[in-house]
């Protein structure tokens, strides 16, 4: 009868082992298998960064005049590239808006050399630049190499690009097409980025 016993608690103990283990061999979504495909495009609010737009100082090129990524915004940035990675997205081709808070958070991303892209950067102050900005990041996409491609810009941007308003470090995944791009997933930031 002991026989018995421990043979069955060695057969559940196996059977919930390979449960493990298969379950962390699960291929990724739908959505995750698109962005590392390069079918779909990865386009991504800055992480979070208290605060709506930029002090009356502001200049480009110096992140002490601008509002940036706090504590928090830093891991979720962090949590985010790690979430490419745990979906086999280990390198990106990465583009960020040239503002402070973009930058930081592509590049925490950890998943590509980022180039900063003129016609992701904000237009919250000059809406009268956003259709040309737009049309800008759509071109941008009709002649981008394929691959895993990841867009870092702002809520104004991600917005007129897609019609969702996305949360702090939210990605919407996107499908290019000729001119324009079809939105085919929401990517919700990670819940505790320091837990």
């Amino acid at each position: 009868m002991m026989r018995v016993l421990k043979f069955g608690w060695l057969f559940w103990a196996a059977l919930c082992a390979a449960y493990v283990a298969t379950a962390a061999e699960r291929p990724s979504t739908p959505l995750w298998q698109g962005l590392a495909t390069g079918q779909y495009v990865a386009v991504m609010r800055h992480a979070t960064a208290p605060g709506t737009g930029d002090p009356d100082d502001f200049a480009l090129g110096d992140c002490s005049t601008q509002r940036n990524l706090s504590a928090a915004g830093r891991a979720e940035a962090r949590a985010i590239g790690a979430r490419f990675r745990a979906h086999g997205i280990e390198s990106a081709s990465v583009r960020s808006s040239q503002w402070c808070r973009c930058l930081e958070t592509a590049r925490l991303l950890g998943i590509g050399r980022v180039v900063p892209t003129p016609a992701l950067n904000s237009f919250f102050e000059d809406r009268d630049e956003g259709a040309a900005q737009t049309a800008a990041v759509v071109a941008l996409l009709d002649n981008w190499a394929d691959g895993p491609r990841v867009l870092v810009t702002h809520q104004v941007n991600v917005t007129a690009l897609t019609d969702v308003f996305p949360a702090s470090g939210e990605i919407v995944v996107v499908e290019p097409l000729r001119d324009r791009m079809r939105v085919v997933g929401r990517i919700d930031p990670p819940e505790d980025a320091n837990g």
